[in-house]
């Protein structure tokens, strides 16, 4: 049996219903199950209650199972050091221990590429880059990932880390989704330095890919990058806007401008108290070429990324049908 952590989120929808498909049973873990009643629909799946920020009840919850999957953690591109670290460290941590307390074997946890925080010019970010986390969020998950690599071996378990890229796709409304398809719908299209930053999207079920054959032949203690094909921001609004028959105008914003705007909302969300519409935790993310490489998770784990073009069209497919909470593909 599998134990599953967010197994509830965007990314955990999308994995659950493929590992159904393939018979494999799973045990859930939520804090709310009340609020995920759809679990209910999967045969094979075991809904349990708890919270990764607790440590001592997870050992229960744990009996039983011979591998964990750890896609769960907090995102956001604003918010404090300390709800991250609770979430993605101490978290992480009390997972871990009771893993071991209960025997677990094999241990997935999925990070993300932008742990790497500032990619260096004209560098590929492969999983040698050096990692310079640029803000809370990032720094908590790479000290997640040490946690993780640290623990390959203690005890029989073997660890594995991979790290996506910006996941979009069917039941995605924020990052990559809301910046690249929700925003230009609703007629914002915004283009920082002509649009020739590039990006690092990678398809939602690509991510679910990577996770699953990671699982079944990652090297222990070895990080692997999930990512798609990596493209300026301006190509991909042309494939979305094409594809989508968007024919707004694109607002070329210059980085000096952006940055302060980004900077101002943050100020005034230090105030209200609510995460801003452009947050200058984007930074990272927008104001750098992300060229990731995912030559080593091809190589040895037999990833193939879905092109990026096709992509767009399945995830447009989701949207034009009025962005249904469920999809009968994830059905089981």
């Amino acid at each position: 049996m599998i134990f599953i952590t967010g197994g509830t989120g965007f990314l955990g929808r999308h994995l659950v219903s493929a590992l159904c498909r393939e018979g494999v049973p799973m045990r859930v873990l939520t804090r709310q199950p009340h609020r995920y009643a759809w679990l209910s629909n999967y045969a094979r799946v075991d809904v349990v209650q708890g919270d990764l920020r607790e440590e001592k009840p997870l050992d229960a919850l744990l009996l039983g199972c011979e591998q964990v999957i750890h896609a769960a953690g907090l995102f956001s591109m604003w918010g404090g050091a300390g709800d991250f670290y609770a979430t993605n460290v101490q978290g992480t941590k009390h997972l871990l221990e009771a893993s071991q307390r209960a025997g677990v074997k094999r241990f997935l946890y999925v990070s993300t590429v932008a742990v790497v925080g500032e990619p260096l010019k004209g560098r590929s970010v492969d999983e040698t880059h050096p990692c310079t986390p640029s803000d809370a969020y990032q720094a908590s998950k790479l000290e997640a990932e040490r946690l993780v690599l640290e623990a390959n071996g203690v005890g029989g378990m073997q660890t594995v880390v991979v790290r996506p890229g910006a996941f979009y796709g069917a039941l995605g409304n924020y990052a990559f989704n809301r910046l690249f398809f929700t925003d230009p719908m609703r007629g914002i299209i915004m283009q920082m330095n002509g649009g020739n930053y590039v990006i690092f999207p990678v398809y939602i079920r690509d991510v679910v890919q990577g996770i699953q054959k990671a699982m079944a032949h990652g090297r222990a203690g070895e990080v692997y990058h999930i990512c798609g094909e990596c493209l300026p921001h301006k190509e991909a609004f042309d494939i979305i806007c094409r594809q989508a028959g968007l024919h707004y105008p694109r607002l070329n914003i210059p980085n000096w401008l952006g940055l302060g705007f980004a900077r101002f909302l943050t100020m005034i969300s230090d105030i209200t108290k609510r995460e801003p519409f452009y947050p200058i935790g984007l930074k990272s993310y927008v104001f750098n070429d992300w060229n990731v490489s995912s030559e080593k998770a091809k190589r040895e784990l037999g990833f193939t990324p879905t092109p990026f073009e096709e992509g767009v069209r399945q995830t447009l497919a989701w949207y034009k049908a009025g962005k249904p909470p469920s999809l009968p593909e994830l059905e089981c």
